[in-house]
Order: C-alpha cells, then structure tokens, then sequence
C-alpha cells in the first residue's frame, strides 16, 4: 500500500515522485492548502489595487506573493503557490523552494459570457514546465481551467486531460479549475452544476478539483450541498474557492465546514491571503493550514491568526 492513491497512468519507476510531489503539496497530509495567484490575469489588477486603500499598496507588486509564499514555506504552512508559468519564471530563482503549481492556461474576466462563451486555452506546454523543473525549481505539478457548459468545454477538456497524462507522467500531480460557465448555464453556483464539474474532474484523471462553493440545495446546508460533489468526485480530492475577502472568523468557518461537513481535501485561497500585509497574510495562511492539515478548532485557528 502506498501513502497515497496513485493513478495507474503514473508510471511504476515514479510512483515516489508523484507521492514525494504529493507530500510537498500537502504537507504530507493529502489535503492541499492552496495559495491561489493566479488572479493577475483572471481579475486584473481589480484585486491588488484599489483607489481607497481597502487592499494594502504592498499587494500591487507580484513580489508579494512570493514573500509571502517563502515564509509560509519555511513555516511549513503552505501547500503550494499556484501561478502562471511566466509570473512564476519571474521570482522563482529568488524563491525557488517553494512547491509551485504551474496554471497553463488564464484568461481575463473582460470577454463576458453575454459576448462569447468563454474559453481559456493553454499557453505553455509540458516541455515549458519541465525547463523550470531543469533550473531547480521546486514544480510539483500542473493547473488548468475548464468552463464547464461553455460552447468550447471539448477544446479545454481535450487539453486539460493531456496535460494531467503528460504531468502524471512524469510524477507530477495535477489541479483542475471547474467552473460551469456560459451561456448555457443559468446558475454557475447550482449545487447539481458543481457535483456534475466534480465527475467530469474525476473522469479526466485530475488528483485535485477546485470548485466553487455552491448553494444549497433544499433542506440541506451550503456545506451539505458540497458534501454532494465531493462524494460526485470520488477519488478526485475537492478543494473549495476562497471567494472574495471575508471576515476572518467568517472565512475560517467556512473552511471548517467546507473539511469537516463537506469533506474536501483542502481549499484555494487567494484574497483572503494576499489581500493583508505580508505578516497579517502569513498568519492567516498558517490558521488556514490549521484547519485544513491538523483538523484544528475555528477558536484554534483565529488564536493563531490573532497572534
């Protein structure tokens, strides 16, 4: 038995770089604390720079990002910073340590789904991953949206399931965006949406899928409704959206409910991270492994945001 479950198409001579890979991404603990900075492209600057200085002028430079990702490492409280391939080529050399995840593909939110359907189609390939691999950096593995329901899903499904078999390959693992989306979608947050994206997540070989946290269904709570589509996702560990900044005892119980109701296996957390000071972001995203890694109380994790 291995530590962890490893997909058949990893190949034998690899199966301790996929679990080494795996061990970094989480901690050792297969549940993924994910600092989610894939957001330059995806929203612009509109979430690291307002005109009423709700969000810290620090948060404006990429490098923040990284500083924050290098302390949380060196804390062991990160899983892995989740970037594009040439925001991560930028700041790698000087932060080369942390566990990266690659994000192949990104597009802006400016194209809305009134206009086209949406797609996001790749812009490196596996041969570009692995020359960062060649320089020493710490990539363990891949990351790619797909826009479920979009008029295009068979072109981003087609790409995204070579690129988990090329990064399952070579011992990588590998995270899925799934966000229903398009015109033939009337509610991107339908909790059937989301378990359905989950499933799909699952029959493409993805280790891990972030979704968004959907609405309830009826009679049930919203982290019920989640339980749905991690149950729909089967081996294919979910991880929840962080969402737009909240309150912190708000947030951090919803990432409680989210591990402990829901049944995820971690969380994608990017404003309520990098949206603070790189001191206030580190503490958060040690309170966010807390609950995601060590199975920590809300009061538990809000001590150690609070310092």
């Amino acid at each position: 038995m291995t530590k962890y479950h490893v997909p058949a198409d990893v190949p034998n001579e690899l199966i301790d770089t996929f679990i080494q890979n795996m061990d970094a991404a989480t901690s050792g603990t297969g549940k993924m604390n994910l600092f989610a900075c894939d957001q330059k492209i995806e929203h612009l600057n509109d979430d690291f720079y307002d005109g009423d200085n709700l969000i810290p002028l620090t948060s404006n430079d990429p490098e923040h990002l990284f500083e924050i990702g290098q302390r949380c490492h060196q804390e062991g409280t990160i899983g892995v910073l989740a970037g594009q391939l040439g925001l991560i080529s930028h700041y790698a050399r000087d932060y080369p340590d942390i566990p990266y995840l690659v994000k192949l593909n990104s597009k802006s939110h400016m194209v809305g789904t009134g206009q086209r359907d949406p797609i996001s189609q790749a812009l490196w390939d596996m041969d570009d991953v692995m020359s960062l691999v060649h320089n020493g950096i710490n990539v363990v593995g891949i990351g790619y949206t797909i826009y479920i329901g979009s008029e295009f899903e068979h072109d981003m499904m087609s790409e995204a399931a070579q690129f988990i078999r090329q990064a399952h390959e070579l011992g990588m693992i590998s995270v899925v965006w799934m966000y229903p989306r398009g015109k033939a979608v009337i509610h991107e947050k339908d909790p059937q949406l989301i378990s359905g994206a989950a499933g799909v997540a699952a029959c493409i070989g993805a280790d891990f899928a972030k979704v968004n946290y959907p609405k309830a269904w009826e009679g049930m709570t919203q982290p019920e409704s989640l339980a749905i589509a991690s149950q729909a996702a089967g081996r294919t560990g979910i991880i929840c959206s962080g969402g737009g900044t909240l309150p912190p005892e708000e947030f951090l119980q919803r990432l409680w409910d989210q591990m402990n109701v829901s049944n995820c296996k971690g969380a994608a957390t990017g404003r309520n991270i990098h949206q603070k000071g790189t001191e206030e972001a580190v503490r958060m995203t040690a309170a966010c492994h807390a609950i995601i890694c060590k199975g920590a109380s809300v009061d538990e994790a809000l001590s150690i945001y609070n310092n």
